[in-house]
């Protein structure tokens, strides 16, 4: 005997669905300031400036720069601490930028991950119409199916009842 031809089931089976469908054409604003060195450069000391360790570093150093020059351990910055201040407004300088070029690219990644994600909801949104109308499709098919059923049940009992009494009848007769 041949067996039956298989059916190509690749057709009945579904594509994993990629979920960050919508987010890969924003992969490009993963980074904060690009993938280059400077970027990468730039988003670590981005980063750097607000961390605890960062801080405390800066104030021991200010600490010891102010000791030393008080205490006359060191006479290169003198009472008022010019060159100190000149330090920090060259800290400023360049920290100032970088912190704003982050914020700035942070609110572009939150923007194009919310437009994502809006778009990923609308598509949630398709398919669940599209499920639900599948649904009622097959809810009606079911209940078509039910009602003929149920009169092929009574058409049965109805024959049933009719050969019942044939067969009665025809064994009365026979007595």
């Amino acid at each position: 005997m041949d067996a039956p031809p298989s059916e190509d089931l690749s057709s009945t089976v579904e594509s994993p669905v990629d979920h960050l469908r919508f987010h890969r054409q924003h992969e490009h604003l993963s980074k904060t300031f690009g993938s280059d060195l400077f970027g990468l450069k730039a988003e670590a000391l981005a980063r750097f400036f607000g961390t605890p360790v960062f801080l405390g570093v800066q104030s021991v150093i200010v600490a010891i720069w102010i000791a030393a020059n008080v205490l006359g351990l060191a006479y290169f910055d003198a009472y008022p601490f010019i060159l100190l201040n000149l330090a920090f407004s060259l800290q400023a300088a360049y920290a100032a930028p970088l912190i704003l070029l982050a914020q700035t690219r942070q609110a572009a990644r939150d923007k194009a991950h919310s437009e994502a994600d809006a778009k990923h909801r609308e598509a949630i949104a398709v398919a669940s119409g599209k499920h639900s109308a599948q649904t009622l499709e097959l809810l009606r098919q079911n209940t078509e199916l039910t009602e003929i059923t149920k009169a092929m049940a009574e058409r049965i009992e109805t024959l049933t009842a009719e050969i019942h009494r044939h067969l009665v009848l025809d064994t009365t007769r026979k007595n």
